[in-house]
């Protein structure tokens, strides 16, 4: 079983080749393949390798299918006795990354 840690957009992923991620939005246009650097940790067939912070050797690509925003999050704030209240709605735009290979 090969698997890597990555870094990408700030958050660390837990990745498998074949699969389906949702990351924070990438400046790349849907259908571009990209080459993910930041390789923290890596696992190919009980052979390990650690970063220090990031491996230098090992790239990992992937291809990035869509953009879309994620469910809206509803942000209620209230101050008792003081006639205040706010309703917000925010989305966070995202990107689908399918990885093709490690």
């Amino acid at each position: 079983m090969t698997y890597a840690i990555i870094q990408i957009g700030g958050k660390q992923f837990w990745i498998q080749a074949g699969r389906f991620y949702d990351v924070n939005k990438i400046k790349a246009s849907p259908g571009e393949t990209i080459l993910l650097r930041k390789v923290l940790f890596l696992n190919k067939n009980g052979e390990i390798q650690v970063g220090d912070p990031c491996i230098g050797t090992v790239n990992i690509k992937a291809k990035v299918l869509k953009h879309f925003k994620s469910r809206k999050i509803t942000v209620f704030k209230m101050k008792p006795k003081k006639n205040m209240k706010s309703k917000r709605g925010y989305r966070q735009d995202l990107t689908r990354l399918f990885i093709q290979e490690i």
